[in-house]
């Protein structure tokens, strides 16, 4: 056999498949006590064969199967096993030999099918012509204005987001009931989803004389109380969980404000830590009290939910369809939230988690994450693009979230697209050009989230827009063929 001959792919197929099947037997069996809704069976299936697939570098074998017209595996996230009895079907029968039957049209489709169901039962129906769902952070002007909701559904909102990290929950009542009524009268559902704060670390107060804009050199004291602080200290900070001083030592990075302060410990002592600016802009950057704090490759020893998030679970167990969990990494994470839902909501089903991916942690975990959270109910994933850039780095950033999305379509889990989304428009009334590509990106995943701002009902038409002209065009990995009308169908003459 020659290189890429069809009988060469045709055994090479054959090889992986068996080797496919083996992985999946093994795999199931070990995931068992996870997955008891039955739900999440096939989904379950398709990603042990996803997960085997990915540990063969196939491009050799890809370029091959090009070269002959065929299927090059490239988007058979959804559809593993069926992609691969397709190509041996028709591999047989182009080299003669025994041919098994193509696999039913239904096998193909199953795993999209699966995953829209899951986005139209988490994040509602189709508000605005467009596949992708948008989800909106709700301000907390939301709860005195039930205009404000008003004019959210009616742009195209089938979510509301609300942060537990903010405000009460007399204050997240308020806004549910805005939200549902606004979408009652437009004759729709707008689901609620409730993200409790989980172990976020923050600047809890900030110590300076006059107001604090930090320039590359810059010195910043973190202390774990202010007895640890000195006279000639200019800027001082504590935070919400000083415990985490502790593990902090010379060198490691500090970031602050989603990445827009970047500092390196400089000197290291009990209960106080002394931090040198290394990344700002020119004009230095503001530093503000509640602005989050990450430590990138520091694995922090926290729980996943603090003793708010238990508190707040009792209104959310009460108002929300679905409850986003911060900072999970585990999957004992999981059992945990879930007990503790359950005991809030003994005769309900489980509610729908959306597991939000915001350290390097729970990246490598996103496996067993999602077999125990879909293994047991409703789950979607949230890409937090924040914290995890800055937790990651930038550059693994711009691949990392590609990946995510391939391994859930590969569960048949929903993704949330979120964390800065058309920013500018939102505050500015005018989007760059950079977070309008980013939007129209968005469109390969089932949801897109919008954070609060005063030009939120702009934005939400505007990306509405955008995932419409991309829906013509892209289908997750697949580009659509529509018919183009940027050019004329006729010859065009040359000058």
């Amino acid at each position: 056999m020659t290189p890429h001959s069809p009988a060469d792919l045709l055994q090479r197929i054959e090889t992986l498949r068996a080797t496919l099947d083996d992985a999946v037997a093994k795999s199931l069996a070990q995931w068992k006590p996870a997955l008891t809704d039955r739900g999440f069976a096939a989904g379950a299936r398709n990603l042990a064969a996803y997960l085997e697939l990915r540990r063969h570098d196939l491009s050799d074998l890809q370029a091959g199967l090009a070269a002959h017209g065929l299927s090059s595996l490239g988007r058979s996230e959804g559809h593993v096993v069926a992609t691969l009895d397709a190509l041996c079907a028709t591999l047989a029968r182009i080299t003669g030999t025994a041919a098994p039957p193509y696999p039913p049209p239904g096998r193909l489709m199953a795993g999209a099918r699966a995953l829209n169901r899951a986005k139209t039962a988490l994040f509602g129906d189709d508000a605005t012509g467009a596949g992708t769902r948008i989800m909106v952070t709700l301000p907390p002007d939301a709860a005195c204005d039930p205009g404000l909701a008003t004019r959210l559904v009616e742009a195209g909102m089938s979510c509301a987001r609300i942060n537990c990290a903010h405000d009460d929950a007399a204050t997240w009542r308020l806004m549910a009931e805005h939200v549902r009524a606004a979408a009652a009268a437009a004759g729709r559902t707008c689901r609620v989803l409730m993200d409790i704060g989980g172990p976020k670390c923050r600047i809890e107060t900030i110590h300076a004389t006059d107001r604090v804009r930090l320039h590359r050199g810059d010195r910043i004291v973190l202390v774990a109380d202010l007895d640890r602080a000195r006279r000639d200290d200019a800027v001082i900070a504590t935070l919400n969980f000083p415990a985490i001083l502790a593990d902090l030592t010379v060198d490691a990075e500090v970031w602050f404000n989603d990445g827009k302060i970047g500092t390196r410990v400089a000197a290291a002592a009990e209960g106080r830590i002394e931090l040198e600016v290394t990344s700002a802009r020119a004009k230095g950057e503001r530093l503000r009290a509640e602005k989050g704090v990450n430590f990138p490759g520091l694995e922090l020893r926290m729980p996943p939910l603090t003793d708010k998030d238990l508190i707040d679970l009792d209104a959310v167990a009460e108002v929300a369809d679905l409850v986003g969990f911060s900072f999970v990494q585990r999957p004992q994470d999981i059992v945990w939230l879930r007990a503790e839902l359950a005991q809030r909501r003994p005769d309900l089903p489980p509610m729908p988690l959306v597991l939000k991916i915001e350290t390097p942690l729970a990246v490598s975990n996103l496996p067993r994450l999602l077999v125990q959270g879909a293994g047991g109910g409703p789950i979607a994933v949230m890409i937090a693009r924040g914290d995890l850039a800055v937790e990651l780095g930038y550059a693994r950033m711009a691949e990392i979230q590609e990946e995510i999305m391939w391994l859930c379509e590969a569960a048949h889990v929903p993704v949330v697209w979120a964390t800065q989304v058309l920013d500018g428009l939102i505050s500015d009334g005018i989007p760059t050009r950079a977070e309008t590509t980013d939007a129209a990106m968005a469109q390969r995943a089932e949801c897109v989230m919008l954070n609060k701002g005063p030009f939120l009902p702009e934005a939400i038409r505007f990306l509405a827009d955008v995932l419409r002209r991309m829906d013509r065009h892209q289908s997750k990995k697949t580009a659509r063929f529509g018919r183009l009308h940027s050019w004329p169908a006729e010859p065009m003459e040359l000058v």
